[in-house]
């Protein structure tokens, strides 16, 4: 194969309450996506629990560890003896009472590359993330693993061009998205849940575009309630790989648990930043005000 050719694969499942049986069922997903070619997996957020910000509770926090930990140590055995870079997004707990929405990244011969630390924190209806999260103070991250050099980015962090950006600066050359998002149970209007997966799809594929990078995002699935509900979340999967142009390479199913493969040509980049020179045009002299909240009129 050639050295520009990379197979990235994304693990699509739903959890379960059980840290340890959803690390045996991501072990399970990652060997298959490796017997499958891949070079490069990423499993979604907080892959090794339910989608527990819902609610606000205090029980949830007994699920976060350190990274580098006992989960980390467990799956750089496995990339090592695989052969594959693995993108492992945890809860994290960095200190008592500090806690963060973390990725783990390591690199195909098992060593621990690093970790990002998601810097946009919603705080929504069913997606109650600050109560348990610091905001990332690692800042956006690049890694040069064996195969390529990727970024990473989780869910909220999707929304926003200027963590794209920032990323793909850094020399990133796939920009990895694991995610946890889906429909309120409660929203059953059809053209409204198309209209929400159209925009979340879209803007990342915006972000290829923008970047002339490749854009991989790692959803889960399933249906999980809240405590003492019957409301919850929906995840609609939808996982999918898109080229330096926006071009889907692969998408999986909105509900089923699968492993999607999608091989990146990482020459397609340089082609697509020579024609369409985004980064060249860009006016770094002009974007001062982009630290700024809000343009108030003076």
């Amino acid at each position: 194969m050639s050295k520009n050719l990379v197979k990235v694969g994304l693990v699509q499942m739903s959890c379960s309450p059980s840290p340890a049986d959803n690390l045996a069922k991501a072990t399970m997903f990652i060997r298959k996506a490796a017997e499958q070619g891949a070079n490069i997996v990423s499993l979604q957020e907080l892959f090794n629990t339910l989608y527990f910000c819902q609610t606000e509770d205090y029980a949830p926090f007994d699920f976060a560890e350190p990274i580098p930990g006992e989960t980390t140590h467990a799956l750089s055995a496995l990339a090592k003896e695989l052969g594959v870079v693995i993108v492992a997004p945890m809860f994290e707990k960095r200190a008592q009472g500090i806690y963060h929405n973390s990725a783990a990244v390591i690199d195909a011969d098992g060593a621990y590359l690093g970790k990002y630390r998601k810097m946009h924190i919603p705080d929504d209806p069913g997606f109650y993330e600050k109560f348990y999260f610091t905001p990332g103070d690692l800042g956006f991250k690049a890694f040069k693993t064996k195969y390529a050099t990727i970024g990473v980015l989780i869910c909220w962090d999707q929304w926003y061009p200027e963590a794209a950006r920032l990323t793909a600066l850094k020399g990133a050359q796939i920009l990895f998205y694991p995610t946890a998002i889906g429909w309120a149970t409660m929203e059953k209007d059809p053209s409204v849940r198309a209209a929400q997966r159209d925009a979340w799809e879209t803007i990342q594929r915006g972000h290829a575009v923008a970047n002339g990078a490749f854009v991989a995002v790692a959803n889960r699935v399933g249906t999980e309630h809240a405590p003492r509900s019957n409301e919850g979340l929906e995840f609609w999967g939808h996982s999918f790989v898109a080229n330096p142009f926006g071009v889907t390479l692969a998408k999986a199913s909105s509900d089923k648990e699968e492993i999607l493969i999608a091989e990146c040509d990482l020459a397609q980049i340089d082609f697509y930043r020579q024609h369409w020179p985004f980064l060249r045009d860009r006016r770094i002299d002009a974007y001062h005000d982009l630290a700024k909240r809000y343009l108030d009129e003076t």
